[in-house]
């Protein structure tokens, strides 16, 4: 088992997740294989970096979550 980040696109009324060409290539995927995924979302790294920019940054705290939760939930 790897682990590999992908990127959702839009396919129709679905979503489809785009596994990168070296990944495909090293585990030797082939198209309309079945394979198995766990789904995690990459929120950690958002929480890490609070604390990070402080006394660099020309924005309030309050500003910065507001930004970081419409790029986290924009649909």
């Amino acid at each position: 088992m790897i682990e590999v980040e992908g990127v959702t696109r839009k396919w129709g009324n679905s979503l489809g997740v785009i596994i990168p060409k070296e990944t495909v290539e090293k585990e030797r995927i082939k198209e309309d294989e079945k394979i198995r995924f766990m789904i995690l979302r990459n929120t950690r790294v958002l929480k890490e970096s609070f604390g990070t920019l402080k006394g660099k940054w020309k924005k309030s705290g309050q500003q910065i979550k507001d930004q970081a939760r419409k790029e986290l939930y924009r649909e």
